[in-house]
C-alpha cells in the first residue's frame, strides 16, 4: 500500500508541475504530459513491457560500488564482468539464475602508475575459438567530475586469468567531438565480416555525450566511423536531451538493437532502446522510452540514475542488468520482459 500512495503522489506532483509548464514553456509542458501517461501506463518506473526484479540490487550492498558490466550466457551459466570501484578493478562473478551471484575474483587490475590506466572499468568481452577477448576502460582523473580516458585490449584462454595486449590504449579520444574521453565500448565479432564492431562512448570521463563506432581487424588498430557520432542526443526528448552513452548493442531478426542511457542533466539518467538496420544509420528510438526509469522511493535503489544497461536473451524473456544510483551509491540491478518482441511498431 505505501508503495501505491508513493507512486499516486508522484504522478500528481508531475501532473501540479506539467500545469506550471503550460504557462512557462508549452513544448516542455508536451513532453511531461507524454511522460505522465506513459508512467501511469507503465506502473511509474518501467514502459514496455519492463518489469524491476522486487529484491533489487542483485549485486552491491557490501561489496561497495559495482557497475557498469557486461554478461556472457554459458553453459547454463551467466558470466559476469564488472567494474568493482573499491578495487579499482575488473572482477568476475557467476551465476545461474542471473540473480544470486558468486563471491567476486578480481581478473584484472589497474596499474599503478600508468599516465592512462591507473584506474580500470566498463569491460567488454567477446569470445570466439581463440578465447577470450576484453576492452575496457583506463582513467585518469584531473578532479571529482573531470578526466581522461583511453581503450585498453586484453586476451584470456579462461574469462580468468587475463594478459593485456597492448601496453598503450588502442583507442584513444582524438577528435573534437572526443574531448580527449572514450569510455564505455561495446564490442561485437562479426563473423561474416571478419572484423571486430565497437560501439563506443566519447565527449567526457565523467558522463560523454554522444556515441561513436569503429571497427578493427585485429582488435588493436581501430578504424573510426567518418559518420560518428553515430548516435547523438534528442533534444525533443526531454529525458535524452543533454546526452546519450553507454550502449549495448546486439543484433536479433535482421536489426540492430541498441539499448542506451539518455541524460536531461550530467546528474540523472534513464535507459532506452533504438533500433537501426546496420547499426550505424537510421536509429529509430522505441515510442515507448524511456524503458527503464528511476525509481520513485526515496529509498529505491535508482532513485537517481539508471545507467549501463546490458541485456540477455535466455530463450524465453530477456534479462536486463544495470547500475542504479541513489544518491553516490551505485549498485546492480535486474529487470525482465517476457517474450523476445521488444516492443517497436512493423517497419514500413
Amino acid at each position: 500500500m505505501r508503495k501505491f500512495q508513493s507512486s499516486k503522489a508522484f504522478i500528481i506532483s508531475l501532473g501540479l508541475l506539467t500545469a506550471f509548464f503550460w504557462v512557462v514553456s508549452p513544448h516542455l509542458a508536451q513532453v511531461l504530459v507524454s511522460d505522465i501517461r506513459a508512467t501511469k501506463a507503465a506502473g511509474v518506473e518501467t514502459t514496455g513491457g519492463w518489469h524491476k526484479y522486487d529484491h533489487n540490487p542483485v549485486l552491491g550492498g557490501s561489496l561497495g560500488t559495482c557497475f557498469d558490466m557486461f554478461v556472457l550466457r554459458e553453459g547454463g551459466k551467466y558470466r559476469m564482468w564488472f567494474s568493482w570501484r573499491p578495487k579499482k578493478a575488473i572482477a568476475l562473478v557467476e551465476s545461474t539464475d542471473g540473480i544470486h551471484w558468486s563471491a567476486p575474483v578480481i581478473v584484472l587490475e589497474a596499474v599503478k602508475g600508468s599516465d592512462w590506466e591507473p584506474d580500470i572499468n566498463r569491460p567488454a568481452v567477446v569470445k570466439r575459438a581463440d578465447g577470450y577477448h576484453m576492452w575496457y576502460t583506463g582513467q585518469v582523473w584531473d578532479d571529482v567530475t573531470t578526466g581522461r580516458a583511453w581503450v585498453g585490449y586484453a586476451r584470456s584462454p579462461d574469462g580468468v586469468h587475463w594478459e593485456r595486449v597492448s601496453r598503450r590504449p588502442v583507442l584513444s579520444g582524438d577528435l573534437p567531438w572526443e574531448d580527449n574521453a572514450i569510455i564505455c565500448p561495446h564490442v561485437i565479432w562479426d563473423d561474416s565480416a571478419k572484423i571486430f564492431r565497437m560501439w563506443y562512448s566519447a565527449g567526457g570521463s565523467y558522463e560523454a555525450v554522444a556515441i561513436g563506432y569503429a571497427t578493427s581487424r585485429d582488435g588493436i588498430h581501430w578504424t573510426k566511423s567518418a559518420a560518428n557520432p553515430i548516435f547523438t542526443p534528442d533534444p525533443h526528448n526531454y529525458w535524452e536531451k543533454e546526452r546519450v552513452e553507454g550502449c549495448q548493442v546486439l543484433y536479433s531478426d535482421g536489426w540492430y538493437y541498441m539499448f542506451y542511457i539518455g541524460l536531461p542533466n550530467i546528474d540523472h539518467a534513464q535507459i532506452g532502446l533504438a533500433r537501426s538496420k546496420d547499426g550505424i544509420t537510421n536509429w529509430q528510438r522505441l515510442p515507448e522510452n524511456p524503458i527503464i526509469r528511476t525509481g520513485t522511493s526515496p529509498q529505491s535503489v535508482d532513485r537517481h540514475a539508471c545507467y549501463k544497461p546490458f541485456a540477455v536473451w535466455d530463450g524465453q524473456q530477456w534479462l536486463l542488468w544495470y547500475n542504479g544510483r541513489n544518491v553516490r551509491f551505485e549498485q546492480i540491478c535486474l529487470v525482465f520482459h517476457q517474450g523476445k518482441d521488444l516492443g517497436f511498431p512493423p517497419a514500413n
